[in-house]
Parts: C-alpha cells; sequence; structure tokens
C-alpha cells in the first residue's frame, strides 16, 4: 500500500539547495548555510571540533548546561578553556565578556547560547558579539531555542557559526538542523590540520564537495522527511511573517509570566529583560510532584520539571511553536493551578491583560 510519507522519491540537490537558501533568508544571512542531517548537536560539535585545537584557547560562556557540553567538547579537542560562568537564573553581560577576553588575550574562539530553553535566560548577542568582534576572536553561537522567537541577526552581531535547529519556535523537527559559516570561520577550519575529515561531522567536507562545487551533488543522501518538514516550517514562518511569529512569542512569554506572579510563583530568571521567549521557568517546591500533577490535569500542558538538580526546583512552562499561543498559555497556568489546588481565575486574567497588551 503506498502512503504519502513512506513512498517518497529522492531529495534533489536543488531542492535540498533551495530549503538552505530558505534558513538563509530565515537568518538574514550572506554567510554560507549547511544544512546538516541530524540534531542540533551534530553542527555544534562540528564546529568545535573544526574550530579549536591544541594550541587554541576557548572562552566558553556557561549560562545553562549546554555550556558545560562545549567546554567538555573543546578541551577534547586539545583547546585550553575559560569558563565563564554565570548562574543560570541571569544573562551574561558584554562587560563580563569583554572583561574576560581582556584578561585572556590569547582566546581565539568564543562559544555561547543564545537563549537557554532549558533555564529560561536569554543572552544579549548583539553586544557580546560586538566585543569579541574588537578582541579578534571566531564567535560560535547556538540560537537553537532563539531563531524564530527573537532577533537574530548572524551578520551584524560578527556572529561566524551561528547552529539553529527547527524543533522549538519554528515548530518542526529535531531530526534536522543548520549551521552559517562565516569566512573567516572556513579559514580557520581549514588550517586545522585536526578537523573532521571523511566523518559526518565534516564541515569542511560540505563545503569541498557541496559548496564548491555549486550545490550539484550532495554528499548522501538527505532524510527527506526531516527535510521536506523544515522546508514545510521555513513556508509557515514566511506565510505567517516572522516579525509576527517572533511577537507571538514574546507574547506568550510576558502572558505566563504575568499569569505565574499573580498565582503567586516566582519566576527563576528574575528580570524579564534576561528571560527568553521560547519558555517560562518558576521557582517551585518539589517541582518534579507539581509538573506531575499538573500534567494528570492536563497531559496536553506544555510544561516540565528542570532537567537534573533543577527538578527539585524549577518548572518549565514551554511557549514555542505551535504553544506560543495564549491557549497553551491559559492551559499551562490551569494545570498548575490545579496542581497547588489554587483558584486560576485571578492568573488566567492578567495572563490575558499581558498577552493583549503585549500584541496590541
Amino acid at each position: 500500500m503506498n502512503h504519502p510519507l513512506l513512498d517518497l522519491p529522492p531529495l534533489t540537490a536543488e531542492r535540498f539547495a533551495q530549503i538552505e537558501q530558505g534558513v538563509a533568508d530565515l537568518l538574514g544571512t550572506r554567510q554560507d548555510v549547511v544544512i546538516t542531517q541530524g540534531e542540533a548537536l551534530l553542527p555544534l560539535e562540528g564546529c568545535i571540533r573544526s574550530g579549536a585545537r591544541p594550541g587554541s584557547t576557548a572562552l566558553n560562556i556557561v549560562t545553562g548546561p549546554y555550556g558545560t557540553t562545549f567546554g567538555n567538547w573543546l578541551r577534547d579537542c586539545g583547546a585550553a578553556v575559560v569558563d565563564l560562568a554565570v548562574p543560570f537564573d541571569t544573562a551574561v553581560t558584554a562587560g563580563r565578556v569583554a572583561q574576560a577576553l581582556a584578561e585572556h588575550p590569547q582566546v581565539d574562539f568564543v562559544s555561547l547560547v543564545h537563549a537557554e530553553a532549558a533555564t529560561g535566560n536569554t543572552n544579549p548577542v548583539a553586544e557580546i558579539g560586538e566585543a569579541v568582534r574588537a578582541h579578534g576572536a571566531l564567535f560560535m553561537l547556538d540560537a537553537v531555542a532563539s531563531v524564530g522567537a527573537e532577533a537574530l541577526l548572524p551578520d551584524s552581531w560578527g556572529v561566524d557559526l551561528c547552529v539553529i535547529g527547527a524543533q522549538k519556535a519554528m515548530g518542526g523537527p529535531a531530526g534536522v538542523s543548520a549551521v552559517s559559516v562565516s569566512e573567516r570561520a572556513w579559514a580557520r577550519f581549514a588550517e586545522n590540520p585536526a578537523a573532521p575529515r571523511g566523518s559526518y561531522l565534516s564541515l569542511l567536507d560540505w563545503k569541498d564537495r557541496w559548496i564548491d562545487g555549486g550545490r550539484k551533488a550532495l554528499l548522501h543522501a538527505p532524510a527527506q522527511l526531516e527535510m521536506l518538514a523544515l522546508e514545510a516550517c521555513l513556508d509557515r514562518i514566511t506565510a505567517e511573517g516572522l516579525p509576527a511569529v517572533m511577537a507571538r512569542h514574546a507574547a506568550a512569554a510576558e502572558a505566563t509570566r504575568s499569569g505565574a506572579v499573580a498565582l503567586g510563583l516566582s519566576p527563576y530568571v528574575g528580570r524579564a529583560s534576561e528571560a527568553a521567549p521560547v519558555a517560562t521557568t518558576l521557582r517551585v517546591a518539589d517541582a518534579s510532584l507539581v509538573v506531575a500533577k499538573a500534567l494528570a490535569a492536563d497531559p496536553a500542558a506544555p510544561l516540565a520539571a528542570g532537567g537534573g538538580a533543577l527538578a527539585r526546583e524549577m518548572v518549565r512552562v514551554n511557549h514555542y511553536g505551535r504553544d506560543a499561543s495564549l491557549s497553551a498559555v491559559l492551559s499551562s497556568l490551569t494545570a498548575l493551578a490545579t496542581a497547588l489546588r489554587a483558584d486560576p481565575a485571578e492568573a488566567l486574567a492578567a495572563a490575558e491583560a499581558a498577552w493583549a497588551e503585549a500584541l496590541h
């Protein structure tokens, strides 16, 4: 029996290149874009293993769990690593980054996560990028959670490696990702004898065989379903308009924060200006138990307990993609109120008012 999701013709190089151009348009970049056939950890590790090596020094900015992962990869590549860690309930400042760069003039690689969906914070990349550019280091940005939810301008911000995934604000699959690569980054990769080659992690293989070859022949058979889903995400964002998509995410964040405060809960990220538009994190005692009770009341509510030790104290309200909506915010607040045995009326009214004000 034929099935539309199973009996697919091979994806042509021309179609693949068109989808790549769609990603470039979304990022507003003139840099090369490589779509990688896997979750975003694939290009993130590929960027680090291509750009770091013995003798290099990296400034690894840690504002959440992914920064720890990046530091481990950098050390595994033989790089000396300077970790700039800040509490997970805040954001790093450009001043802190500039100070760290001044104290370590040998730094030639900087890694940063834009928005941390796991902890609910977001970092001021434009200002940080200015400091990194003045220093002259290569700048890698994990924008998986921020793309589509807030401003992301890799070219004007001086980002050399901007990694995105489709599974958060874009509302797509986790099995495909992409990275924009500057000319400086390509040169850095080419000078690194330890950069992956003949490997799924190799970005240089895509440069040599795909980009420099005129995008005529793919390195391997792409995953059609994921690529078509990515194309559908790009089409949907274009149809709605990127500014409208970002405004919807910002409204969901403001509505969730206002409703949670009205419910008597404290935001995990204290300053609203440092809170990510993809997820609102809340300080809740026995968070795992509260989430379990909330999901028992409404299994569809986009709620999760924090990871690791944060499971004891953090509830995460995920409002990204299709859940960047007033209905998802209200269902989350209602489920939390049920778990806490509280009246949700005031929280729902506060959320509705904040949503309307944000989109006014």
